[in-house]
């Protein structure tokens, strides 16, 4: 076997490792992808002949990759207005395929990558590789141009951050269905009464409608009463074409009309009410979205 194709094969024996790792770092399956790929340039372009740990040395050329990503796209969103949410991993049964679990271990849900998108690239980085990845602070170093301590720091920090803002849903995933479905019931009648019931007091309801220039709901609204008129004001319209569907690995909907999805509505469900609603608009992040099989 040449170099070159024994190359191929360590990249795809650690490909869904590495897309992965790139999920976490980017919030999104299809920047995830388009970092592999710039990843193999990298990898193809390199000389491994001394390379001990092939799986940690392909982790650090993916976390690079990842982190000149999210520079670029946080100094492109500078300019941009409303919430900006990850791309959603939807499936329609309670087990997802192997390649929706590889994406998701860890509990990988929609409230931890919005709380990872609140981080600076290098604490998202340092957190992600040596919390989630187990990668060794002085590997991380270099990618993040900081000492060993300094990176330590910065872990240290989004841990933190995580830890403090992060929401965990029910461990049963039955309870969680049964609590949206109760949602989307009661948003259906247009039953205010109903929806604060399933609503935490504090609840935070965020939209992703990415270029759409008309909304229709605010970016973000906090509060059981704010949502629940919001969700009788729309809901009706709307509640007749959406279904329920596991976003990444909790309870959540798809909604779908004759032109496919054109939402996902990730949730949170903590004590058996609503404490989190994610709803993605975002035409470019919905293309992914599968259908029932």
């Amino acid at each position: 076997m040449d170099d070159q194709q024994w190359l191929i094969d360590q990249f795809e024996q650690h490909r869904p490792h590495l897309r992965a790792v790139a999920y976490r770092m980017l919030g999104s399956v299809s920047e995830a992808d388009d970092a592999l790929q710039e990843a193999w340039i990298r990898v193809s372009r390199s000389d491994a002949s001394k390379v001990d740990n092939v799986g940690g040395w392909l982790t650090t050329i993916v976390g690079r990759v990842s982190i000149d990503l999210l520079r670029a796209r946080k100094s492109r969103r500078e300019s941009l207005t409303g919430s900006w949410l990850p791309e959603p991993i939807v499936s329609y049964d309670e087990r997802p395929d192997p390649e929706q679990e590889a994406l998701l271990a860890d509990s990988v849900g929609m409230a931890l990558l919005v709380v990872l998108e609140s981080l600076t690239p290098a604490e998202r980085l340092a957190f992600v590789l040596h919390d989630m990845f187990g990668v060794r602070f002085d590997e991380i170093a270099p990618i993040v141009e900081r000492t060993t301590a300094a990176t330590r720091q910065l872990a240290s920090r989004a841990r933190r951050r995580v830890r403090g803002t992060t929401t965990t849903p029910d461990a049963d995933l039955p309870t969680q269905r049964r609590v949206v479905a109760a949602f989307l019931e009661a948003t259906r009648a247009g039953d205010f009464e109903a929806l604060i019931k399933v609503l935490d007091p504090d609840v935070i309801f965020r939209v992703d409608s990415g270029a759409r220039t008309w909304r229709l709901t605010p970016a973000v609204l906090t509060g059981a009463t704010e949502v629940a008129k919001q969700a009788v004001s729309g809901g009706p319209r709307f509640a007749p074409f959406c279904e329920l569907a596991i976003v990444n690995g909790a309870a959540g909907i798809v909604t779908r009309t004759r032109r496919g999805v054109v939402g996902v509505v990730g949730m949170i469900v903590v004590d058996g009410r609503i404490v989190e609603i994610d709803m993605v608009l975002n035409e470019d992040k919905l293309e992914r979205s599968q259908s029932p099989s």
